[in-house]
């Protein structure tokens, strides 16, 4: 099989794309033959030896693949040859084929096509899991989501609607923002143009939001955790900007708000129950009509080198996906 392989740290450009033999299945393990694969952040931190999890050389990266199940293992039950399904596989999705833990795959919903489905648990996963469970995000309070034109940032606007929220869209291009709109944001802020505390505060009367969800990072983080409102909930979801901000600690104790981690990988298996609910309403939501992610850019399986680089240059609105 062909796959596009990182036998040594570093970045997108020294990836290989090879000749690789097919993946073995074992107990309780799934081979997929991959139609499609998300792009995603942790991938440009995984081949750089930057995120949580570091798997030794070589492997190939990508956390999130659509396809048709191949070859099932000693005792996997609900899942056969042939049937369509979504997989998180941490790892290794850049590939034809792919092998992964069965708990790990779930049944590709008849709304979704393959691209859809290798662009969707990771960013309404995370988002779903943000604005409920760690958010508690209540029907008319006020939204804030920063980077809201990224993958992540665009299912938290559709989700913010949904929950009954005010949602405030900020991005750094009126392209981004467009889009956002069109997913139903309430209000646009620009912030390469604009002060986002500033615009936050004259949108609120002065009060402030009261979730901000921030997959940003950098100096946007400390914008907002000044323009957040009395009991607010900034979410920490990851760090685009490639700058973990060190905010001053006085600030959360002046404006009596919390600043709330969101790490949905440990959330599944902590609360798989949770977990699968939420899924359960998003794949409904999405055949209801109510969630339409957006994808950007499209290319093959041997150019995952630069799809990665259209995500770390924040060119990408919504989604990038290798087509396989």
């Amino acid at each position: 099989m062909k796959a596009l392989v990182c036998r040594q740290y570093g970045p997108p450009e020294s990836l290989v794309f090879e000749e690789l033999p097919t993946p073995e299945v074992g107990p309780g393990q799934i081979r997929i033959k991959v139609r499609a694969c998300g792009v995603n952040f942790p991938d440009t931190l995984i081949i750089e030896g930057k995120y949580q999890f570091k798997p030794e050389p070589p492997f190939a990266p990508g956390g999130e693949v659509a396809g048709i199940v191949d070859a099932v293992g000693e005792g996997v039950t609900g899942f056969q040859p042939g049937d369509r399904v979504m997989a998180l596989t941490g790892w290794g999705g850049y590939a034809e084929e792919v092998v992964v833990d069965a708990e790990r795959v779930l049944a590709l919903p008849d709304s979704m096509d393959f691209e859809t489905g290798a662009s969707f648990a990771m960013t309404y996963g995370t988002s779903i899991h943000a604005l409920i469970q760690r958010g508690q995000l209540k029907e008319g309070e006020t939204l804030l989501v920063l980077g809201a034109g990224g993958g992540v940032g665009l299912a938290a606007v559709e989700l913010g609607k949904i929950l009954g929220a005010r949602v405030i869209a900020a991005a750094g291009s009126a392209e981004k923002l467009a889009i956002a709109q069109a997913r139903g944001a309430d209000e646009l802020i620009n912030y390469r143009e604009e002060s986002l505390k500033e615009r936050v505060k004259e949108l609120t009367n002065g009060r402030g939001a009261d979730v901000i969800y921030d997959a940003v990072g950098g100096d946007a983080f400390n914008d907002a955790l000044r323009c957040i409102n009395w009991n607010g909930r900034l979410l920490v979801v990851g760090f685009a900007s490639g700058r973990i901000p060190t905010p001053p600690a006085n600030l959360p104790l002046l404006k009596g708000c919390s600043i709330v981690g969101v790490f949905w990988g440990r959330f599944r298996q902590e609360e798989p129950e949770a977990n699968r609910q939420n899924f359960a309403t998003l794949f409904q939501w999405h055949q209801e009509g109510r969630l339409k992610p957006h994808i950007s850019h499209r290319l093959p399986l041997a150019e995952g080198a630069r799809a990665m680089r259209i995500l770390t240059n924040r060119e990408a609105i919504g989604k990038v996906v290798l087509q396989v």
